[in-house]
């Protein structure tokens, strides 16, 4: 899929897939293009190139309203109460007002928005506002679920019950295409990872075997409470207090890293490891 706005390419033939009872975190520098690949697949944006498919067929507009989306700005009345606005979306998607109450019911329960039930979104602190946007995009019980940033000014009790609810649609066979900056949180939460650049998503698949095919290790050293850099193989080094991190290359000999260290001085942190979602999203952007 291809979009551009005048002269600047906001995705140059971005192609991935987000599998049935997965969660994908997509992932990207601002600008990179996720947002305007999540507003094509709602319809908000055209393509000026390519297809956009679910199970087989191109999106349509009755497919659509299988899909749920959570927009990174809010898209909520400030002067509707809750649970009318839950009903209401609920409604727009295909639900009749017995099913749609239903729903809004358990939902406001399940998010902790019972006892606001009845208050105007206005009234509702940031947080909260959060967890009624989401229960809007999952009113229906969607098929596929996109979220723009949905993490974004939730506190720690918000983040699990958020990733709770992912796990459960992702459980019950749903595709689950989520961004966010926060790179822990990504790494705890998703089986997948689309990383787009400028446009152009270079990286994608299974995170765990992202992290195990890569042709780098991340190796911590401190060398008697000092840093020590093996600065002729290292990709790339920072040291933070006595201790170095670096990115080296596979093809290293982990018996002659430690041999090196060993002569200079007693060796007092030393690790080996596959690298981390941060160090697969740097050098994912790193020419960037």
């Amino acid at each position: 899929m291809s979009k551009r706005y005048g002269d600047v390419v906001a995705l140059d033939e971005a192609s991935f897939e987000v599998p049935p009872g997965r969660i994908v975190g997509f992932l990207g520098r601002n600008g990179a293009g996720k947002t305007t690949t999540m507003r094509c697949v709602f319809g908000l944006a055209t393509p000026d190139s390519g297809t956009i498919s679910y199970d087989g067929t191109p999106v349509s507009q009755a497919i659509r309203r299988r899909f749920g989306y959570m927009p990174e700005e809010r898209g909520l009345y400030p002067k509707m109460k809750v649970r009318e606005q839950l009903i209401y979306f609920g409604r727009l998607s295909g639900l009749d007002t017995a099913t749609a109450s239903a729903s809004a019911d358990r939902w406001l329960g399940h998010l902790g928005l019972g006892d606001r039930a009845d208050a105007k979104v206005e009234d509702l602190s940031h947080g909260n506002q959060q967890r009624v946007q989401l229960a809007v995009s999952i009113v229906h019980q969607p098929e596929v679920l996109v979220l723009d940033e949905p993490f974004a000014g939730l506190d720690p009790i918000g983040v699990t019950s958020l990733t709770e609810v992912l796990h459960e649609f992702a459980d019950g066979g749903a595709a689950i295409l989520f961004s966010s900056h926060q790179l822990e949180l990504v790494e705890d939460v998703c089986d997948d990872i689309a990383i787009v650049d400028r446009g152009h998503v270079g990286v994608r698949g299974d995170l765990e075997e992202l992290k195990r095919g890569a042709d780098y290790r991340r190796l911590t050293v401190e060398v008697a409470d000092r840093p020590w850099i093996p600065e002729d193989i290292a990709l790339r080094t920072v040291t933070i207090g006595t201790a170095t991190h670096a990115i080296v290359p596979t093809d290293v000999s982990v018996d002659d890293l430690l041999a090196r260290a060993r002569a200079e001085g007693p060796i007092t942190r030393f690790s080996y490891e596959t690298p981390g979602l941060t160090d697969l999203f740097r050098e994912a952007v790193a020419d960037a």
